[in-house]
């Protein structure tokens, strides 16, 4: 028999939650580590929903599905939203293969029945290649109403499968090493200790915030309350092993810094900053390209999550995809405003999106007025 519990973080044996991703596909962004940080700096409203496997003679959890309670405008209603904070990339819950799908629908009628719970929810970046990711999908389909806002493909590699080894891109990528390393000592560290972690966080915050986001005002640093709880998230994962700082030094000053968080047998490139003064060499590619080998020498990971979106530089270091869907899903009994709205307010945004970067690229291809020279004096 399935049970469905609404529980707090904290609530969540670090035992119970390892043996899951032990048998299932993990997902970072739902450790409850990661979501009591998010509680505990009033950085998210979670809504846990563990699903219990009962009988007479055991409990075992087999799935977990961690959704933000979560207004999008002021005057909006509530709704819950499937990535459990804003730094989160992936809203897929984690399920035992076995019974994905009893545990999905149990997952959709708690929300339905639950009087104190939302009933639309806007689930981004769901892992369609994923049993989980499927299984809800499946499960949407046959009790929700439910809109498409995107399908993508996100960079994603596994030990098999993705890595670019041959090609120009190969090519740079040595071509850049080499030099760098002529304009000094250059190597790569990748401390896993939890004090080392945090020191290396440190150094990417500092790098994030002397690149272009400091000066627009959307670094870590840049907001108080963000780099709180970004801290609390690192080091907290950090002392569970789930996280490091891998950092590209030159004569041991970093100009590139890569945060890996870890989960089960999967690693996510989570948050990546360079020194500006060195972006001739790729600093963050070469980085990046390091850590992937540094992750796959380790037998028990199996895959990486770019946590990126398809054009960004890991789509062309990686030639592995996953595919991720974006959609509003309404569970209640009968049609809801608020499902409405927030279909709407989605696809505003995409508008305004989409007009934005068309205006940038604009700008960026319309060459500079030439200014005629000054007539002589007769």
């Amino acid at each position: 028999m399935i049970d469905v519990t609404l529980s707090s973080p904290c609530e969540i044996a670090p035992a119970d939650w390892r043996a899951l991703c032990a048998r299932a596909e993990a997902n970072v962004f739902m450790d409850p580590a990661a979501l009591a940080a998010a509680a505990a700096e009033s950085f998210a409203e979670p809504c846990v929903l563990a699903a219990w496997d009962v009988n007479k003679d055991s409990r075992r959890l087999v799935g977990l599905w961690a959704l933000n309670r979560h207004r999008p405008l002021p005057l909006f209603p509530k709704l819950l939203e499937g990535l459990p904070f804003y730094y989160a990339f992936n809203a897929t819950p984690v399920i035992e293969p076995q019974c994905a799908h009893d545990v999905s629908e149990a997952f959709l009628a708690t929300i339905m029945r639950d009087r104190n719970l939302p009933k639309v929810i806007s689930v981004k970046s769901l892992d369609l290649e994923s049993v989980a990711g499927a299984a809800i999908m499946d499960a949407v389909s046959r009790h929700g109403r439910h809109a498409i806002l995107h399908q993508s493909e996100r960079p994603y590699v596994t030990r098999e499968a993705g890595v670019k080894n041959s090609g120009s891109t190969r090519k740079k990528l040595r071509q850049d090493w080499n030099r760098l390393a002529a304009a000094g000592a250059v190597d790569v560290v990748n401390d896993r200790a939890a004090d080392d972690v945090a020191r290396a966080f440190e150094s990417f915050l500092a790098l994030e915030h002397a690149s272009w986001k400091g000066e627009q005002g959307t670094s870590l640093l840049s907001s108080a309350r963000d780099a709180r709880f970004v801290r609390q998230l690192v080091t907290g994962l950090a002392r569970a092993g789930q996280a490091s700082v891998g950092l590209l030094r030159v004569d041991r000053r970093p100009i590139a810094a890569q945060v890996m968080l870890y989960c089960g047998d999967t690693a996510y490139t989570w948050k990546t900053a360079f020194d500006a003064g060195f972006g001739k060499f790729s600093p963050g590619a070469l980085l990046v390209d390091k850590m992937t080998e540094l992750v796959f020498a380790d037998p028990t990971m199996r895959a990486i999550d770019s946590c990126a979106v398809e054009d960004s530089f890991m789509g062309r270091l990686w030639s592995g995809r996953r595919r991720m869907i974006d959609l509003v899903v309404d569970v209640g009994e009968t049609p809801s405003l608020a499902f409405a709205l927030e279909v709407r307010r989605e696809r505003a945004f995409d508008v305004l999106r989409d007009w934005r970067g068309r205006l940038q690229a604009a700008r960026q291809a319309t060459p500079a007025k030439s200014v005629p020279p000054a007539k002589n004096a007769a």
